[in-house]
């Protein structure tokens, strides 16, 4: 490609409702140009990028064994119904209706669709195992569309789907999956780690996100540096803390704390460790009638130590909140304990309600809480003493940075990183929601098992850039770069000798199969520079008159600090060499 016929359009500010990084950087090097709130133009510089993820992602995908195809971006709601999914899901499933008044959905995932698929074409054990992909278009209806390429409503996605015929096989094609990402992650040339993750209301262990590690990452990732441990913020336990608890040593006391209603606040007024306190969430969980009005709410109390906070993914899976739960209401916080927020605690309750403490916390003595009156909080608290033991005892904490590490080989650490992959086991929820079955070996019908594996294709330059970047521009690993080398000739129009140089290295790595562009636009070299230093070109050749006198030409990679001469007849051989390091 020569950059005469081709576009480039870079800019030397971002827009103004650029946050991050790779926001910034793609649109300024003409990669994406935004259409509308979370809806992007893929330009021919930014849709070489998606290609080349797409490419790799195919390449893998067909060696795993599974097969590619494309399932429509509107879906009737009948599907959607069919597995509750068009009332449950929320704001988030755009919803549109056609001229006869027929309910449709714009897919932002495809289960009910491929499920109905399988369940019309795998009708025998035989059959299976069976994995269907598609690289397609999804649109999820952000709140907030942010953050560019990284959190936008229209999206590429590669979702995958396989279907078992029992829990041994679709365990072994989850397996087969989580490898095959594990290729394909190391061919982009990024920095991941593949991490336990909740499963959700599904329920299981098997699921796992593949996060790119970048300081700027909405998800946290907790790791033992000393062995394979890795999980989400969500999923990540510490080791739990070994007892016995220690006996009581002070008073109760109540001791006054005129406005400081935080953890932080009271610590610091009466000169204590922020350990030592323990702060109150007040939830409740609602019974509804077959009205789906509510018949009978509970309040909870849950107490973790003043220095954690509380995970509502783990707090989602206590006996009693399997169903969801919300925050209390001030006039139920009021009643059952007499105060507004700010003040709370177990003792001195207006009216009882279950006590769940943290497993750190039902092994404190001599702890802090509220008072339950207004600028009053109550030092001295010891459980048996002061408060019977609570009525539940769990894991209901976010880890934090030197926790002891779950297996035992050390202790927590914490990054940040952006998730751009998942694999999930489904198990039957889809299939008998939607009556997907096959004759087993038996004659009988059985609901097929099933995975889900999602890669956010448009999701991952924008990863990569967050990873790889510095005050220029874009700095591309090699696999996904948009081009993988420019050829930036000085003076072009002046010099005869140039302009067939530069010819002649361009068509040379052109076949050799290497993706070259030769810049032949007639710019002067810092701006011709500038432009692909912000493209983030990885490898870049410069041709002058002055070098070829002496036979030479300047080879510089992206992240070097200066460029190298190498003899002109030689270039090329020492370019490849570099591919292929």
């Amino acid at each position: 490609m020569k950059a005469s016929q081709f576009l480039i359009s870079t800019l030397k500010e971002a827009p103004a409702d650029a946050e991050i990084v790779s926001h910034k950087l793609m649109t300024r090097a003409g990669m994406i140009k935004k259409l509308g709130a979370g809806i992007y133009n893929y330009m021919p510089m930014g849709l070489r990028v998606i290609r080349k993820v797409e490419a790799i992602v195919r390449e893998e995908m067909n060696r795993a064994g599974a097969i590619e195809m494309t399932m429509p971006v509107v879906q009737p709601a009948e599907l959607w119904q069919e597995t509750g999914r068009f009332d449950k899901m929320g704001p988030e499933l755009l919803r549109i209706q056609d001229r006869h008044g027929r309910d449709f959905v714009v897919q932002p995932t495809s289960e009910e669709v491929v499920t109905d698929v399988a369940r019309q074409e795998l009708r025998s054990y035989k059959q299976l195992p069976k994995n269907f992909y598609q690289i397609q278009t999804k649109f999820r209806d952000e709140r907030r569309p942010r953050f560019g390429l990284m959190r936008g409503r229209e999206f590429i996605m590669k979702d995958a789907y396989s279907f078992d015929k029992d829990q041994a096989g679709a365990k072994a094609s989850y397996q087969n999956m989580a490898q095959a990402y594990r290729k394909i992650f190391d061919r982009f040339g990024l920095r991941y780690r593949a991490v336990a993750a909740d499963s959700g209301a599904i329920g299981g262990d098997l699921s796992e996100e593949f996060q790119v590690i970048a300081a700027t990452g909405e998800d946290a990732i907790v790791y033992c540096p000393n062995s394979d441990y890795a999980a989400n913020i969500e999923k990540a336990e510490a080791q739990a803390p070994v007892g016995p608890r220690a006996a009581a040593g002070q008073a109760l006391a109540k001791m006054p704390t005129p406005g400081k209603s935080t953890c932080e606040d009271v610590a610091a007024l009466l000169n204590v460790p922020l350990s030592t306190t323990v702060k109150s969430l007040v939830l409740a969980t609602d019974e509804l009638g077959e009205d789906g009005i509510v018949k009978k709410s509970t309040v909870w109390l849950l107490l973790v130590r003043g220095d954690h906070e509380m995970n509502e993914v783990k707090v989602g899976k206590l006996p009693g909140m399997e169903g969801g739960f919300r925050f209390a209401t001030l006039p139920e916080i009021e009643e059952h304990f007499g105060c507004k927020p700010g003040y709370l605690g177990p003792l001195n309750l207006k009216k009882p309600l279950k006590i769940v403490a943290d497993r750190d916390v039902a092994l404190m003595a001599d702890w802090i809480c509220g008072a339950n009156e207004v600028d009053f909080h109550m030092t001295g608290v010891n459980w048996g003493r002061d408060l019977p033991e609570p009525d539940m005892v769990a894991d209901i904490r976010n880890v934090v940075a030197g926790d002891k590490s779950p297996d035992g080989q050390g202790v927590l650490a914490i990054e940040r990183g952006i998730e751009i992959g998942h694999v999930f086991y489904l198990g039957t929820k889809y299939s008998k929601a939607m009556n997907a079955t096959f004759l087993g070996e038996d004659g009988k019908p059985q609901p097929m098992e099933m995975g889900c594996y999602g890669i956010g294709v448009t999701r991952l330059p924008a990863a990569a850039i967050e990873q790889n970047h510095d005050e220029r521009g874009i700095i591309w690993p090699d696999a996904i770069a948009p081009f993988t080398v420019v050829v930036c000739p000085i003076g072009m129009d002046r010099s005869e000798a140039v302009k067939a140089e530069a010819e002649r290295v361009y068509s040379e790595l052109l076949s050799a199969g290497v993706d070259v562009i030769l810049d032949d636009r007639g710019e002067r070299p810092g701006a011709m520079f500038a432009d692909w230093e912000l493209i983030g070109v990885p490898h870049r050749i410069t041709i002058g008159d002055k070098g070829l006198k002496d036979g030479v030409v300047e080879y510089q990679h992206r992240r070097d600090a200066e460029a190298s001469k190498v003899a002109a007849a030689e270039v090329v051989a020492h370019l490849r060499a570099r591919l292929t390091a």
